[in-house]
């Protein structure tokens, strides 16, 4: 997946030079060229120790140069570093007032439709909505405040508005959601495949390793029992005249025209387990006051 940058993306091409500004990181984007690295790893091939390898890689992060995912392991999670697929183009001529973009922030309790089975609940940044592994209370009116969904099978879907693409058609749309399993409780060894769906077609399915917890999510409330669900990983859909990618790997055949997007009233966001899937491991559904992510479900439009 291609990203192009020039003199407007002040933070990102800050980032960028931050994280090409030493011989260290370049030398980890060559090592992962071969494929993905754990952190030890990195810290072995390099002779540098583990912390500053984790810190280097921490920079890449940021600049959105790699990704990094918990897979399970012999004890416990290790964090694999994967780079981001395509080019950075950096076009310091031509400024990018002409291309606009629109970013809609949906409450992850403003879901339209559903169907779900336990283990099922909600919470907001004050407690529990209604009562747990009950699907009936997900039409409490009360849903609409929650901050983190979950739920063992099935799905939830949100309905976005298009109203800006009846003037001009996106050129890219990304949808970005933090997500984990869901298995009682957490557990690091809880594998899901999650899928999305755009306006009725599959976007593409993320397998999940992990209800992830051990730690504590890094926007949880205190009252969040540590034993619970902690934390997801960030992942972003992006439909464009070229195909559908996660996080940067092809993931549908549809290109962005074959979605519909302006056509209806609004755009159909699915987010959901399918009855045939390898992994029936539910999902959690992270919004802005839980997880690592201060974001609930987020939609980019481009022109």
């Amino acid at each position: 997946m291609d990203r192009e940058l020039n003199l407007t993306n002040e933070k990102e091409l800050a980032a960028l030079g931050k994280a090409l500004s030493s011989e260290t990181r370049i030398r980890i984007l060559h090592l992962l060229g071969n494929g993905p690295l754990c952190v030890n790893e990195i810290a072995e091939l390099l002779e540098i120790p583990a912390s500053s390898a984790a810190l280097n890689i921490r920079v890449l992060e940021e600049a959105g140069l790699i990704r990094t995912e918990l897979k399970p392991a012999a004890r416990g999670s290790m964090k694999m570093c994967i780079p981001q697929e395509g080019k950075v183009i950096l076009d310091f001529q031509r400024q990018s007032e002409e291309k606009k973009e629109e970013i809609i922030s949906m409450p992850v309790g403003n879901y339209v439709d559903y169907k779900i089975t336990p283990t099922c609940g909600m919470v907001n940044e004050e407690g529990y909505i209604d009562g747990e592994d009950e699907p009936r209370c997900f039409y409490d009116p009360k849903r609409t405040t929650a901050k983190l969904i979950w739920f063992s099978s099935g799905y939830l879907e949100y309905r976005f508005p298009n109203a800006v693409l009846q003037e001009e058609p996106a050129r890219v749309l990304e949808f970005s959601a933090e997500l984990c399993s869901e298995a009682p409780d957490y557990n690091l060894d809880y594998p899901s495949d999650i899928t999305l769906w755009i306006n009725g077609k599959e976007a593409g399915t993320w397998y999940c390793p992990s209800d992830f917890g051990g730690r504590r999510g890094k926007l949880n409330p205190d009252w969040w029992e540590d034993t619970k669900s902690q934390y997801g990983n960030l992942k972003t859909w992006r439909l464009d005249a070229s195909g559908t990618y996660l996080d940067g790997e092809r993931s549908a055949p549809f290109k962005i025209q074959d979605y519909c997007l302006a056509e209806g009233p609004y755009i159909s966001v699915v987010i959901g387990i399918k009855e045939q899937a390898d992994h029936v491991g539910g999902v959690n559904i992270f919004g802005s006051c839980f997880g690592d992510y201060p974001q609930d479900l987020v939609m980019k439009v481009k022109f």
